[in-house]
């Protein structure tokens, strides 16, 4: 006769466990032990003022911001008072006292900057998404390496600090091989309505999402085969793009997937779960800033303190780990090479969107917006 599970296993109801010390893992963003640079800002668009708050709490230098309105430049000097303006990029590339570009324009406006940045001697970090045609990304990278520069992506949620903090304890074994990954975001992102971004048909797969595939990249590896996504626009939503979008991906011996509500009026929430084989992490709030992580194992739970928010600390993460590469002379964390299995995984959702089929992961190659 075959044993069935007892009514409490068939349940699903949990164990009680013993609540144990959080492990210490290094989640903060990293910093320079002495590496202080002039940064050049190129783009004073809404987004500048978490790089540049982020870099004056860090205490880093911004010698230089360049937009082509010089009112918004204007603007931006608020929180870099010291920095001089410009609407010359060449301004920046010119000046041998600034060793680092931080460039925040969209990404077709980005990339001939990127250029000529590294074509100038200056590292480089640019803003998400790198590029859009990977073999566009490839020829910087290669060119970065070949003058001996560095080159990072902006990928400023692995600072966010349940993100680091579950990041680092996939890194450091503590749940042993990952089974699944699930990311659910509730939130409203109608704010989009009557700016360019609604333009964007994919923005919620691109331009947000492109967060958590690099997240999902980051903690799986090349472990991604296929994936299949969609995108529908929410009942009374305003905006042009759609706001509704998923993805499941297929993992060598495992799953993962990614679901956006971006149309959610009341009570957002943000969960992610992480099961392996020697254990689960899970972080839950309300929003990206408040999150609370769980870590449970056989030895049983723990529940660490975080300290800090994805904005801004993350975006002091991602140029953090930049300065940190160049103090070192290593390929940063967020370097473009490994950034462009991230974009790829990207491309590859959005391809199965448009084309409703499952999409082997390394099909797409570029992104027509």
């Amino acid at each position: 006769m075959t044993d069935t599970p007892d009514a409490d296993t068939y349940a699903l109801k949990s164990a009680t466990l013993a609540e144990i010390p959080a492990p210490d893992l290094p989640y903060q963003p990293p910093m320079p032990r002495h590496y202080r640079p002039r940064i050049g800002v190129i783009g004073a668009g809404g987004i500048v003022s978490a790089h540049l708050d982020a870099y004056r709490t860090a205490g880093w230098t911004v010698a230089a911001i360049c937009n082509r309105t010089l009112a918004k430049a204007e603007a931006a000097r608020t929180l870099a008072p010291d920095a001089r303006i410009t609407t010359d990029a060449r301004t920046i590339f010119n000046d041998p006292g600034i060793d680092v570009v931080d460039i925040t324009p969209h990404p077709a406006d980005r990339l001939p900057l990127i250029e000529a940045a590294l074509m100038a001697g200056k590292h480089v970090l640019s803003q998400k998404p790198f590029v859009l045609d990977l073999a566009q990304g490839q020829r910087l990278v290669a060119l970065a390496r070949t003058r001996g520069l560095k080159l990072a992506v902006n990928q400023n949620g692995r600072w966010a600090p349940h993100l680091a903090y579950m990041r680092e304890a996939v890194r450091a074994g503590l749940i042993g091989d990952i089974i699944s990954a699930h990311i659910s975001i509730h939130w409203n992102h109608g704010w989009i309505a009557g700016t360019p971004f609604e333009k964007i048909e994919d923005l919620i797969l691109y331009d947000f999402g492109i967060h958590w595939f690099d997240f999902l990249r980051s903690i799986t590896g090349d472990r991604a085969r296929s994936v299949i996504a969609t995108a529908t626009h929410a009942k009374g939503q305003t905006a042009a793009a759609p706001l509704l979008a998923q993805a499941l991906v297929r993992l060598d011996g495992g799953q993962a997937s990614l679901i956006f509500d971006g149309a959610t009026p009341f009570g957002p929430r943000d969960t992610t779960t992480i099961t392996g084989t020697k254990g689960t992490l899970t972080s839950d709030g309300p929003d990206l800033g408040q999150q609370t992580v769980t870590l449970t194992t056989a030895a049983g739970r723990a529940t660490p303190s975080l300290i800090g928010t994805w904005f801004n600390d993350g975006f002091r993460g991602a140029m953090g780990a930049l300065l940190v590469a160049i103090e070192d002379g290593t390929e940063p964390a967020n370097g473009a090479a490994e950034n462009l299995h991230s974009l790829a995984l990207a491309f590859d959702a959005i391809q199965s969107r448009r084309t409703g089929r499952e999409v082997a992961i390394g099909t797409a190659t570029r992104l027509d917006l």
